[in-house]
């Protein structure tokens, strides 16, 4: 069952954009890394789920499915199928939860631009500072403190699920991705490209497996961009299980063709006809092994 994104944002499903951004505002600075120092991985965690559910364009057309990155059923719009059979084209959109801050508050952290709340004040980042008494903006970019001099950071890579179908991780497959990114023009202003990315999935290939695309995530001042990594899923197959590199087939046979012989007709991944004759008798626990196929 699907994560209720809904139900994170802690709001009806029925909820207005304006109650939205309320209950993302809430949950935010609550969750907020920077407020929760002592135990920022959990924060970070949170602050990144309450971000993605926060995307509701994405989530209402698509559901969860476009949400995580996975292809929009047919007819729901986006990037359909390539004509002729050619590779499936999908969007893909690299924001970071900073970037949804960003959107909500008018700075890369919630804290900025909060007037005196807290204490804050102006640092000499020329930025306000937060109001747990420290340079919010300092931490996005690279955690120095005033008056020092900071080496570009790397973002942390952003992870998409890609899924694919036993088909086609047994005989190999193309897919292109569709992504649009923020990059900084020619004189540092950001500006918004799209691209598609050739992914090469190898026969074989298994859940887990992980493609890595060198610093595609959006540019950011002071920060080197983030590398974008799509994680193969395997979809569910009406007939075949995987185990490894095994294909297990479960079937319903009557009593009579447990005792007197029974014969699995099978279509295989690759689309030939495969006959299994059985002349044992069957026990519920029976298994035919049928090496090479």
């Amino acid at each position: 069952m699907g994560v209720d994104y809904y139900k994170i944002l802690q709001v009806d499903r029925n909820a207005k954009d304006e109650d939205l951004k309320k209950a993302y505002r809430k949950l935010a600075m609550k969750w907020h890394p920077d407020k929760n120092p002592k135990n920022k991985k959990d924060a970070e965690a949170k602050f990144k789920q309450i971000s993605e559910a926060y995307d509701r364009a994405v989530y209402d057309q698509y559901g969860e499915e476009g949400l995580k990155g996975h292809m929009p059923p047919p007819g729901a719009g986006g990037f359909p199928g390539g004509a002729d059979g050619g590779p499936t084209m999908f969007r893909f959109n690299t924001r970071s939860p900073d970037d949804i801050f960003s959107e909500i508050f008018g700075f890369s952290s919630p804290f900025g631009g909060m007037g005196d709340m807290g204490g804050s004040r102006a640092g000499a980042s020329g930025f306000p500072r937060g109001m747990f008494g420290e340079d919010i903006f300092a931490s996005l970019r690279g955690g120095a403190g005033e008056g020092s001099t900071t080496m570009p950071r790397k973002g942390p890579a952003i992870e998409r699920t890609l899924p694919c179908s036993l088909e086609d991780l047994y005989k190999g497959t193309t897919k292109k991705m569709k992504i649009s990114r923020d990059v900084s023009d020619g004189i540092g202003r950001p500006t918004t490209v799209e691209e598609i990315l050739t992914i090469e999935i190898k026969p074989g290939w298994k859940k887990g497996t992980k493609i890595t695309f060198p610093e595609k995530g959006n540019e950011q001042r002071g920060v080197i961009p983030s590398d974008l990594v799509f994680i193969i899923d395997e979809k569910p197959h009406g007939v075949f299980k995987r185990d490894g590199n095994d294909l297990v087939v479960t079937q319903k046979i009557s009593l009579v063709e447990a005792l007197t012989g029974y014969t699995a007709q099978l279509t295989t991944l690759d689309g030939r006809n495969l006959t299994v004759p059985i002349n044992n008798v069957i026990s519920p626990t029976y298994e035919e092994v049928v090496k090479g196929e």
